[in-house]
């Protein structure tokens, strides 16, 4: 139905409920789904009603009142569920498939475990910032929104344009890459898997998983639940097959830990970084802040189960890897948990690359689930396109955002190789992590207003942003090569999109947009989100 009114709300909304109640002989709610300027006085708008009938007031409230959903993101993820966004988008495929570089450049057994060790106190000292940073400033976005707050829009919008559009996207298609190349292995015995089906599978698997995640909130959830629990399962099933070993005397790779060849600085240094890579994910549950069920709580929880039980699962995953394999077999092993599935599982070996399949599949769950809520905020701010801060007005999902994400993904899937992408674009991750902990410093004293349920000691902060710095320029100054150059060009030329687009708001885009919005929100059935206080 079209309804023509003037062009101020406050005057339209009376004409509209008059005609909505004349329409259906009684009172009914409506939502304006899309407002169409006819001219500089008339516009058109799509209303949805929602019709109740008023001879069933009589009836007891509890028995025939519903309340109404207001068109906004709910808080819909428990404790249970934010822990294992936690530690399903930590554990990917990495710690199954090549957990070596840490022991390459770390010289030996003992020192590798050490630092498996010393990365996981260093991601917890990192998530606990990201505790302070999200109770402080309840918004969901992550980094985005704490850059947004500490050093303004042209920050944050340059995160937002990385992110939304190299970094996030690229992630997925990287590991539905991986569960791909795992899932149709044992269809192709004698040889590899034909690059067709791989990237077929890939794309199938990203359209799969951003249905479920536009379908509901809650069943994403719970396949992120589901899956988190099979990775889990397998690597207790690993660490309890090293148990065993060790119970039975098989610890001959594990004596004189620290004899080895010598460790130099540098290598200790790239050993560390390899390590943090291992562990990062820790800022994830920052990006859905607003869905949390009582963030206050739940967040630092959160942070405080999920890192921890990651730290204790590599730690002792490698431990058990020691028990059947020396150094160099382990640094020669294509597929690590393969090897010690045909060592000790045999002959249910099969099952650890099942679970790899499973754990890449919940990973990439994760992934689309959090890069949504990103690309949902940076419209939202009106640093993307406006579709993209619009909410499924059925499924309370922001499902533009999310297919925006999908869509983006399934392009990185079609070059030959885009793992180069991600390693020159890796860099980036870390230098907004250290401006992200250097915003929670700049806060301490321009925002001291802010209340702060969780307040960590800004040594840890500044610890942080050194560590950060040097994950930045660690890969630089051990192979400098002129694709960083390419990628920092990258992220600036975002300034060269901000200000016509976001700061001017040029007339001529807006327009150009106003149809394709419209469009876009009819075919979707997606509303902007409302304000609630």
């Amino acid at each position: 139905m079209v309804i023509h009114g003037d062009s101020r709300w406050k005057k339209i909304k009376p004409q509209i409920s008059s005609k909505v109640s004349s329409l259906f002989g009684g009172p009914a709610t409506f939502t304006v789904l899309v407002c169409i300027p006819k001219n500089k006085y008339r516009y058109s708008f799509c209303v949805i009603f929602m019709y109740q009938d008023t001879t069933m007031e009589d009836r007891s409230t509890s028995e025939t009142t519903h309340p109404v959903k207001a068109t906004v993101l709910h808080k819909e993820v428990g404790l249970l569920s934010a822990v294992c966004l936690i530690v399903g988008t930590m554990i990917g495929s990495g710690i199954f498939i090549s957990p070596k570089a840490v022991l390459l450049y770390s010289g030996g057994v003992g020192p590798c475990l050490l630092i498996w060790t010393a990365c996981g106190v260093l991601a917890m000292l990192g998530a606990l910032c990201y505790a302070e940073l999200g109770t402080m400033i309840p918004k969901s976005g992550g980094e985005y929104s704490y850059l947004m707050e500490a050093f303004g829009p042209p920050v944050a919008y340059l995160y937002s344009w990385t992110t939304v559009m190299v970094s996030k996207p690229s992630a997925l298609s990287i590991i539905t890459l991986s569960f791909a190349e795992y899932a149709s292995a044992p269809f192709f015995p004698e040889c590899s898997p034909p690059v067709i089906v791989t990237k077929g599978l890939a794309t199938a698997a990203i359209v799969f998983i951003v249905t479920i995640n536009c379908f509901s909130v809650k069943l994403a959830s719970y396949v992120q639940n589901i899956f988190t629990g099979a990775k889990l399962l397998i690597i207790f099933i690993i660490v309890g097959g090293g148990i065993v070993l060790l119970a039975q005397g098989k610890t001959e790779n594990l004596s004189n830990a620290f004899v080895g060849k010598s460790v130099t600085a540098g290598g200790i240094g790239l050993a560390f970084y390899n390590g943090l890579w291992a562990y990062d994910g820790w800022s994830q549950l920052n990006y859905i802040t607003e869905e949390l069920k009582n963030p206050f709580r739940n967040l630092p929880l959160a942070i405080l189960i999920g890192i921890p039980l990651v730290a204790v699962c590599y730690v002792m995953i490698n431990i058990a890897y020691f028990t059947v394999m020396t150094s160099n077999e382990l640094l020669s092993s294509a597929a690590v948990a393969v090897t010690f599935g045909d060592k000790v599982l045999y002959p249910m070996s099969w099952i650890v690359p099942l679970f790899v399949v499973f754990s890449t599949f919940g990973s990439a769950n994760g992934s689309c689930f959090t890069a949504g809520r990103l690309a949902y905020v940076s419209g939202r701010e009106g640093h993307m396109v406006e579709i993209l801060s619009f909410i499924s007005l059925r499924r309370f999902t922001p499902s533009p955002a999310l297919m925006f994400n999908g869509f983006l993904a399934i392009l990185y899937v079609i070059p030959a190789d885009i793992n180069i992408l991600i390693n020159y674009f890796s860099f980036a991750q870390w230098f907004f992590y250290g401006l992200t902990m250097s915003a929670l410093i700049v806060m301490r004293f321009t925002r001291k207003e802010l209340n702060r349920p969780v307040k960590v000691p800004i040594i840890i902060a500044a610890l942080m942003v050194l560590i950060s710095c040097y994950l930045v320029l660690a890969p630089i100054v051990d192979n400098p090569e002129l694709e960083y150059l390419y990628c920092a060009i990258f992220i600036l030329s975002g300034l060269l999109l901000y200000y016509p687009f976001v700061h001017l708001k040029v007339e001529w885009a807006r327009k150009l947009m106003r149809p394709i919005t419209m469009h876009l929100q009819l075919l979707l059935e997606v509303v902007p989100p409302e304000k609630c206080e």
